[in-house]
């Protein structure tokens, strides 16, 4: 914790140095701690902080499971998988990041009605900026906790189930740099009770209203007129974290407590908090029609940044810039690319056909020496199978064919497959034209809401309960397999057995999630297999031949994510069992 403390001096006093020529002197030219901090162009750099560093989807950590392998040597997700993962070496660690921002605002919330927000407006604008920031702290505070939650949390040496240690306290040279570890039902707790301070100072979405009605209540009692509350909670704002995207903050926490590698919350919790976040779409009719390839150039250059939302599918977002380092890195070879991430045969598997059944079921159409027709179109739409058109361009991975067959060259394929998913397709790499697009973070979607409550409902209520919410795991299960082009008959899902279909919640998860971080998680809640094989294939001649491409070497003890080790040792913190 003490490195922490250190990062966050130096960070704030880099920000002073920055900020020097903002402020007049003191006597003898410096100012002091609190100068800096009551003026409000750098004290709202500390809630600034907080979203800039948010962690968000990562499509490389596919790696490290079943999903995908890299053909870079030196991934640190391929390094983790093989059995290089240690308290010492841990790439999914959020230890640092999550807790330098935490501190950050920990320091806003102690001095936020002590700045002079609008010293010329006044009141009611200053009352409104304190309202506004500090639910915003408390808001991303709960954000950042969730991650070390997820990241840090596990079975100590003692047998107990523990979190992380919780700071609630700002920086002020006395902290205690041996906080121990709190529970992990009290982190979840203060997780809750973060999130419930943040809602009643933010409105569901930030975004212009034109009706004293619509104003959230302590705006009201201040007596704000729209204009005045519009300046400050209006549509220029809608990108920070609202009381709408902290509604699915709350579905993620609840659904990790309820899993099986934790279980101290209820799915019953994790149903409802679901459910809250889905009826204010309208349930299942709310789900995105084209929500599966929100990434894709149609979704992203049609969008309307003056409409709330922009896109329907997208729950929270970051902002829209123009860079091509996705592309760069899983392009294949011959459009210039690195092709890094390549999926695995695993994950091609568990695509159905396009009937809906199993590929592995008598029912499906199946055929071995033809395996890419007649399959659900989201493969094609999330991989570069032999035979692609990708980018203009038929993709040749066929043996002896070119660059991008398997193992041709450094930046070949492993595994028969490239990645097309979260790729924007009508960027140019080659170095004489070399043309970016358009693209954005994704911090949550709305398709993750509906498979959490998909899980939960099915866990309390069987895949046809719909308990007080009108609708069931089956509906949206249906929904999103109809999505993504499957018959609205879909016989498998319709005749599913209970066990058959819990495992086809865990599938369509499995497969709509797919490169946006969440199967590295969801193995370890689920506390399933962690050593599945990775497989690919090769193409001779036409004909396909399965291959092991890479072992993969977990121990049980790593369903759960070590202390950092020089945490731990330092400050005596309780280890996770077996780190």
């Amino acid at each position: 914790m003490k490195k922490l403390i250190i990062i966050f001096c130096i960070g704030l006093a880099t920000v002073f140095t920055s900020c020097e020529n903002q402020f007049d002197p003191a006597s003898d030219n410096h100012l002091t701690f609190d100068e800096v901090f009551r003026d409000p162009s750098f004290a709202e750099g500390l809630l600034i902080n907080g979203y800039t560093n948010l962690p968000q989807y990562s499509y490389s950590s596919d790696v490290a499971t079943d999903n995908a392998v890299s053909n870079n040597k030196d991934d640190s997700y391929r390094q983790m998988a093989i059995g290089g993962w240690t308290s010492n070496y841990s790439p999914v660690s959020q230890w640092d990041q999550c807790y330098k921002a935490i501190l950050y605002l920990n320091k806003m919330l102690v001095t936020v009605k002590d700045i002079n927000w609008a010293p010329i407006s006044g009141d009611p604008y200053n009352s409104m900026y304190i309202i506004r920031h500090t639910g915003e702290a408390y808001g991303l505070r709960a954000y950042y906790m969730y991650y070390l939650l997820q990241a840090h949390a596990g079975v100590g040496i003692d047998g107990k189930l523990l979190g992380v240690p919780i700071i609630t306290d700002s920086y002020d040279g006395d902290i205690a740099f041996d906080t121990p570890r709190n529970t992990f039902e009290e982190c979840v707790n203060q997780i809750y009770s973060d999130i419930e301070k943040a809602e009643e100072l933010l409105p569901l979405d930030f975004k212009n209203i034109t009706n004293e009605d619509d104003m959230i209540t302590v705006c009201k009692d201040l007596n704000a007129s729209i204009d005045q509350y519009n300046s400050i909670f209006g549509t220029k704002t809608q990108q920070r974290i609202s009381s709408r995207i902290l509604k699915g903050l709350k579905s993620r926490v609840a659904l990790l407590a309820a899993s099986p590698a934790y279980s101290t919350g209820t799915y019953e919790d994790a149903a409802k908090y679901a459910a809250d976040v889905l009826n204010l779409i309208g349930g299942v009719a709310g789900l995105d029609p084209t929500g599966n390839i929100y990434y894709t150039a149609s979704n992203i250059d049609n969008l309307d940044v003056n409409s709330l939302p922009d896109k329907p599918e997208i729950l929270w977002r970051g902002s829209i810039y123009t860079n091509s380092w996705r592309e760069t890195d899983q392009f294949p070879p011959t459009l210039y690319g690195k092709g890094r991430i390549n999926p695995t045969e695993n994950l091609v598997n568990a695509f159905p056909d396009a009937n809906g059944y199993p590929i592995t079921s008598s029912a499906s159409n199946y055929d071995s020496n033809h395996p890419y027709d007649n399959r659900d179109p989201r493969l094609s739409e999330y991989i570069i199978y032999n035979g692609s058109t990708f980018s203009g361009h038929t993709i040749d991975i066929e043996n002896g064919s070119g660059n991008d067959a398997v193992n041709s060259m450094a930046y070949s394929t492993r595994t028969g497959y490239y990645l097309r998913k979260c790729l924007r397709e009508d960027t140019n790499l080659d170095p004489n034209i070399n043309t970016s697009q358009k693209t954005y973070n994704v911090y949550m979607r709305y398709t993750e809401i509906f498979l959490n409550y998909a899980e939960a409902m099915n866990e309390v209520y069987g895949p046809d309960g719909t308990g007080p919410y009108g609708y069931s795991a089956r509906d949206v299960i249906r929904a999103i397999r109809q999505r993504a082009g499957i018959p609205s008959d879909d016989p498998y899902l319709n005749n599913a057995t209970d066990e058959e279909f819990t495992e086809l919640i865990k599938n369509e998860r499995r497969i709509e999630l797919c490169f946006e971080g969440f199967r590295f998680w969801d193995l370890r809640r689920w506390k399933e297999n962690l050593n599945e094989t990775a497989n690919g294939i090769t193409i001779n001649n036409g004909t396909i031949t399965e291959n092991t491409v890479e072992e993969r070497n977990y121990s049980d003890y790593m369903y759960y994510g070590p202390i950092p080790y020089q945490e731990a040792l330092k400050y005596n913190l309780t280890q996770n069992a077996g780190w």
